[in-house]
């Protein structure tokens, strides 16, 4: 088969295409998927530039979040047939132990991929294999950290930052959808337009101008003593220098969510304003099969539809996680093998 594989760490000019890598067969409890969708996720640039303390095994193909459909199934797999249309979790449900798809795993850039069948979840009619794709590692996190772990409330005011990327742009439809404010943050014109087009009530260019007094202006400075100015949630999954910033615009009382930090993770921070403002810090980690049952069932029913900026052959993979490290991405980029 054809596979898009990193045989050693460094950087993206790693990644291979590979004409003839070896197919895959399943074994106990496993299904072989023939691979119509994958996403990339800004972890691949992660994993081809290498991480402090996850070692990872060679050659790996990346490629976390992955959609076909069953071309084969192993000894002692029941309810699962070939043709079914899955989707992969990239965690196994019943093992997280085992890793990650596309880090510890190979993943989904590739004709064919093997997965234990505890990680399938059905792809409903009316949900296609590019969008399916789309949604575990982004808009699975995002769908976690918003609504089971956040609680967002339908009528909040809330600022997203890193608005315009794949998990960014699942905030902000969600909240949307759930009958929020929404403030977004983008770095260019080209994304701020994207994010009015997406229903954004306000968007910020965070280049042009300092999200804080953006926010002073437009809503009042969070007064301490009351409990108005400012939003109710700020989503911050950058960190670095915009982690003691998120505090200065969070109401008395809000919340602050996270469940990353691509600009850094251990900025400097002000207890001052945790106290005082009795704010809330909310960490989410990863996603559960519901998430992801619940967003397909959102796009089935025309609820929901994934932002995609560009879908790739497979040949195109490095320069699709290149796009991704030089975050000239509005959405989630598909990889089509």
């Amino acid at each position: 088969m054809r596979a898009v594989c990193l045989h050693e760490q460094g950087g993206i000019e790693s990644l291979n295409l590979e004409e003839n890598y070896t197919d895959p067969q399943a074994g106990e409890g496993q299904v072989v998927i023939r691979v119509r969708a994958t996403s990339l996720n800004y972890h691949d640039v992660f994993t081809c530039r290498g991480m402090p303390g996850i070692k990872i095994p060679m050659p790996m193909i990346i490629g976390l979040d992955v959609a076909g459909e069953i071309s084969e199934v192993g000894t002692g797999v029941d309810g699962w047939n070939i043709g079914d249309r899955v989707l992969i979790n990239p965690l196994d449900p019943t093992d997280p132990s085992k890793g990650l798809m596309g880090e510890m795993l190979p993943g989904g850039t590739a004709e064919y991929c093997l997965v234990d069948a505890t990680r399938l979840i059905t792809i409903p009619e009316g949900c296609s294999y590019e969008q399916a794709a789309a949604l575990p590692v982004a808009y699975g996190t995002a769908h976690r950290m918003m609504i089971a772990n956040g609680g967002l409330k339908g009528g909040e005011r809330v600022l997203i930052l890193g608005a315009s990327g794949g998990v960014g742009s699942c905030c902000v439809l969600l909240a949307k959808a759930m009958g929020c404010e929404v403030v977004a943050c983008g770095s260019t014109e080209d994304k701020l337009k994207a994010l009015t087009e997406w229903g954004a009530d306000h968007v910020i260019n965070y280049k042009e101008e300092d999200f804080t007094k953006a926010i002073w202006t437009k809503f009042g400075k969070p007064h301490r003593r009351k409990f108005e100015g400012g939003v109710d949630v700020v989503i911050n999954f950058t960190g670095g220098d915009t982690w003691v910033p998120s505090f200065k615009v969070t109401r008395r009382g809000g919340k602050i969510l996270t469940c990353g930090a691509t600009a850094g993770f251990d900025p400097k921070t002000d207890l001052r304003y945790v106290w005082t403002f009795e704010l809330k810090i909310l960490g989410s980690n990863s996603w559960l099969p519901e998430d992801l049952e619940t967003l397909m069932t959102m796009i089935s029913e025309g609820k929901l539809s994934p932002i995609i900026d560009t879908v790739l052959p497979l040949d195109k993979t490095a320069e699709g996680v290149k796009l991704l490290e030089d975050r000239e991405v509005i959405g989630k980029i598909i990889i089509t093998p």
